[in-house]
C-alpha cells in the first residue's frame, strides 16, 4: 500500500457463498467462522435472492449499523436482496422493515403489552400454565420429550394468550408460524402459510375494533378504530410478534442441551440458583440462535466501515451471533463463563430493531429453566447426547427433540 492509497481504496473481499448448513448440536457455524477470520467486513451470498451483500460480524461495526440512520429497512423492500429465506413478501406496518420515526409510530400502539409492569402481571398465569404442563410430565412418569411435553407447547400458549389468540385457533396459527420459519418446503410453501397467517390476522384485528382488552390484538384493533395506525399495518405489526414465539422454543431447549450435556453446568444451575440470570445471560450470548443472518439493510450514502467503503445502494448484513463471539469484548468467546461480567451480549439485537418481546422472552426462559430444574429432580438425557435429533431446514436453530428422565 503506498502512502496515496487510503483504507477505502483496498479492493473488496471476494464473494462467499454462505449455504445453509443443517447442523447438529450447538457448534458455530463454520462458514462464519472463517468469515470472521478473513475479515471484520466480507461479502457472502445466500441461497435466495440476488447478488451479493456486506457483512459485518466485529461488535463495534455490529452496534454501529443498526443504531445507523444511513443504513435501511425499508429500502430493501423494494428489492431482491440476497437471503436464506425462500419467500420474500415484506408487509407494510411490519417493525422489522420499518425506519424511523415511522418505527416509533408504529411500535407504540403495542408497546404497552411487552414492558416490564406487563410481564410482572403475566408471570403468575405463565408460570400456571407451565405447571399444568409439567404435572402431566410428572403424572406419565419418565422418559419425555421436553420439546413436545413442555418447550414447544408453553411458548405457544404463552405467546397466544398475550397476543389474545382463542383457544380454538391456536394449533393452526402454530402450524402457520413452524412453516413460515422453516427453509423446508420452498417459496410455496412459505407464501401459502403466511398468506394463511395474515388473512386469519386480519379478521382477528377487524373483530377486535370494539372490543377493549390489554391482548395485542385489542390494542391494534383499537389503534386501528382511532385512526393511529392502518389496518394495513396493524396486520404487519402483529405477524412478526405471533412468529416471534417460536424463538424460545429452539433457543431454550439449546441451552437446557448444553446443560444436560456438561454437569459442571448443571452443577451450577442447580446449587446457586439465585445467581442463575447470569448464567442465562452467557448462554444466551453463546448459543447459536439462527441459522447464517437475519434481515438486511441498504447503504442510504457511501460509508467507510473497516477500512472498506460500503457504497450508496448496497445491501449489508450484521451477525449478532459472530458479534457476541468478538474476542475483543468477551474474552475467551468459545467457553461458557457463567461469571463472565461484564456481559453486553446483542443476542436479543441492537437499536430501534432491538426484540420487541426481549422481555417476554426473558420470562419463559427463566420459567422454564427454573421448575424443570426444581421439579425434575436429577434431570439428565434419555438417550446418548449423539441421538438427540435437531431441527433441520429452519431459520432458527435448536433440537428436534430432547428426550429426559429424572
Amino acid at each position: 500500500m503506498t502512502e496515496e492509497t487510503t483504507l477505502t481504496d483496498q479492493a473488496p473481499p471476494p464473494v462467499r457463498d454462505w449455504p445453509a448448513l443443517d447442523m447438529d448440536g450447538t457448534d458455530f457455524d463454520p462458514v462464519l467462522a472463517g468469515l470472521m477470520r478473513e475479515g471484520p467486513l466480507t461479502r457472502i451470498r445466500l441461497p435466495f435472492g440476488e447478488g451479493w451483500a456486506w457483512l459485518a460480524t466485529r461488535y463495534d461495526d455490529v452496534k454501529l449499523i443498526t443504531n445507523d440512520p444511513r443504513f435501511s429497512r425499508t429500502e430493501v423492500t423494494r428489492r431482491q436482496v440476497t437471503r436464506l429465506a425462500p419467500n420474500f413478501a415484506p408487509r407494510p406496518g411490519s417493525l422489522a422493515w420499518a425506519d424511523q420515526p415511522d418505527h416509533n409510530r408504529l411500535r407504540k400502539p403495542v408497546a404497552g403489552a411487552f414492558t416490564v409492569s406487563s410481564m410482572k402481571r403475566l408471570r403468575p398465569r405463565a408460570q400456571a400454565i407451565l405447571d399444568v404442563l409439567v404435572d402431566g410430565v410428572l403424572q406419565d412418569g419418565p422418559p419425555a420429550d421436553l420439546i413436545e411435553r413442555v418447550l414447544e407447547p408453553f411458548p405457544i400458549t404463552v405467546v397466544s394468550e398475550v397476543m389474545g389468540v382463542p383457544a380454538g385457533d391456536r394449533d393452526q396459527v402454530h402450524a402457520w408460524t413452524r412453516q413460515i420459519i422453516s427453509t423446508s418446503g420452498g417459496s410455496e410453501a412459505a407464501d401459502k402459510a403466511k398468506k394463511g397467517l395474515y388473512g386469519w390476522i386480519t379478521a382477528v384485528v377487524r373483530a377486535r375494533a370494539d372490543n377493549p382488552g390489554e391482548d395485542v390484538y385489542a390494542l391494534l384493533g383499537g389503534a386501528v378504530a382511532r385512526g393511529e395506525v392502518s389496518e394495513q399495518e396493524a396486520v404487519g405489526l402483529a405477524g412478526p410478534l405471533q412468529i416471534g414465539g417460536e424463538a424460545v422454543t429452539h433457543n431454550c431447549g439449546q441451552m437446557l442441551f448444553l446443560m444436560l450435556t456438561r454437569p459442571e453446568l448443571m452443577e451450577r444451575m442447580r446449587t446457586r440458583p439465585e445467581a442463575r440470570g447470569p448464567v442465562l445471560d452467557e448462554l444466551l450470548r453463546y448459543i447459536p440462535h439462527r441459522t447464517s443472518v437475519g434481515l438486511s439493510r441498504i447503504a442510504l450514502e457511501d460509508v467507510e466501515i473497516a477500512g472498506h467503503r460500503i457504497a450508496a445502494g448496497e445491501p449489508v448484513y450484521v451477525s449478532y451471533l459472530a458479534a457476541n463471539y468478538d474476542p475483543d469484548v468477551f474474552p475467551d468467546p468459545d467457553r461458557i463463563d457463567p461469571d463472565r461480567d461484564p456481559n453486553p451480549h446483542v443476542a436479543f439485537g441492537n437499536g430501534p430493531h432491538f426484540c420487541t418481546g426481549a422481555v417476554l422472552a426473558r420470562l419463559q426462559i427463566e420459567l422454564l429453566v427454573d421448575t424443570l430444574l426444581e421439579r425434575l429432580p436429577g434431570m439428565r438425557l434419555a438417550v446418548p447426547p449423539e441421538q438427540v435429533q435437531w431441527r433441520h431446514k429452519t431459520m432458527i436453530r435448536g433440537p428436534q427433540t430432547l428426550p429426559v428422565t429424572w
